[in-house]
């Protein structure tokens, strides 16, 4: 089924007090160049506001003061005792007045933007990272689509921005094999050719930059049994003369290189394969993938576009003891895809996509339903063969 779319490091900061002071000889009281008036007139407040407190031990030079206002008669017990409380309550305001607006500024930044902080004690930096990880390798089938994506632009830079692909394995990487096991009568080594076979012929057909470039599949074909009957003459038939009959793209993703081209050398995967016993005394591999392919014209443009491609597929490794086929080479018994995002009146053998500033030609009206290209727990291959939407990309 072919589908339109529908429309378009921080670092700490060092302690605001660090290089803000120095210690005299007597280790307690900032060192100054403040002029002796100014001491004066402060120990006469500090005694008449905050008479009778802790002890603390004067610096130097405060001694020398006290010492000089005692021969004129003023107290001088404030400097032996010290203001019980006022004094840390004194000092936390001049530590406010040095540090006060710097830290007033951070907190209001913070409030915009948690991130900021180192550690991110908030769990900004925490949500941001875990948006961006990839997921989990997909091991059942999904019960619902992706939830909304951030709706942002895809751009030659962020070519998967806004799309639920973004966390998706790049390429191969997304194609990730069970462990083989004995399936009745056929051995774990012939289980695991099966696997990687299959995962061969996923590649080439829908990653190798070349294939999806137009390119002949070679390395795809060389995996399926030209025993098979009618199989490798179709594909051959629609490789070099594509048709609505005969379409290459039932099997492989290409794109007319004359018209686009890749964004970059990443194409989201994401899928899984399972196996069972087959009908043929064999293997029965079933794998089901979809593969965003983000794109942009060859015109100049810098519009960036994405198609996504699902494939389910069935292959089978027969036993060659009972049965005329080659050795080694997969049967496909069954194989389905959908393409969003690409027209449904051109048969080339190609993948078209429309780019959000390009108006549908008349004769390319969709009539079928708006589908979700990203929702990988619905059925394909069993919907009407109508033109449909697709509702993002």
């Amino acid at each position: 089924m072919r589908m339109a779319i529908l429309g378009q490091s921080t670092h700490p900061r060092e302690s605001p007090m660090s290089d803000r002071r120095s210690e005299d000889p007597a280790g307690d009281e900032p060192s100054s160049s403040i002029p002796d008036e100014v001491w004066e007139q402060f120990i006469r407040d500090s005694e008449r506001d905050i008479r009778g407190s802790a002890p603390k031990e004067p610096s130097a030079r405060a001694r020398m003061v006290s010492e000089r206002l005692k021969r004129e008669g003023a107290p001088s017990e404030g400097w032996r005792t010290g203001p019980t409380g006022t004094a840390k309550k004194g000092r936390r305001r001049k530590m406010w007045a040095i540090i006060g607006v710097p830290v007033a500024i951070a907190v209001a930044v913070v409030a915009m933007k948690p991130s900021l902080l180192p550690g991110d004690p908030f769990g900004g930096q925490a949500d941001v990272d875990e948006a961006a990880s990839p997921l989990a390798a997909e091991t059942a089938p999904p019960t619902a689509a992706p939830g909304a994506a951030d709706p942002a632009t895809p751009t030659l830079d962020e070519p998967f921005a806004g799309s639920p692909a973004l966390n998706w394995a790049d390429g191969g990487a997304g194609i990730v094999l069970p462990k083989a096991t004995v399936v009745g009568a056929v051995s774990k080594d012939k289980v695991e050719l099966a696997l990687q076979q299959t995962r061969k012929l996923l590649i080439d057909a829908n990653l190798n930059p070349k294939v999806v470039a137009g390119a002949r599949p070679v390395a795809a074909l060389s995996v399926l049994d030209p025993k098979q009957p009618g199989l490798i003459d179709d594909l051959n038939t629609a490789l070099r003369a594509p048709s609505e009959a005969h379409d290459p793209l039932s099997m492989f993703s290409r794109f007319d290189p004359d018209e686009v081209r890749l964004v970059g050398d990443v194409i989201k995967t994401r899928g899984r394969i399972t196996f069972k016993k087959g009908r043929f005394d064999a293997v029965t591999v079933h794998a089901d993938f979809t593969f965003v392919y983000p794109v942009v014209r060859t015109d100049g443009s810098t519009e960036v576009t994405r198609t996504i491609v699902r494939r389910v597929i069935d292959t089978e490794l027969p036993d060659p003891a009972h049965y005329k086929v080659t050795s080694g080479r997969l049967m496909v018994v069954k194989y389905d895809e959908d393409a969003g995002n690409s027209a449904c009146d051109v048969n080339d053998g190609y993948l078209h996509p429309r780019f959000p500033s390009q108006a549908p030609s008349a004769s390319a009206t969709p009539t079928g339903p708006s589908v979700d290209p990203y929702d990988r727990s619905r059925d394909i291959g069993e919907e009407s063969g109508d033109c449909g939407t697709v509702s993002r990309t």
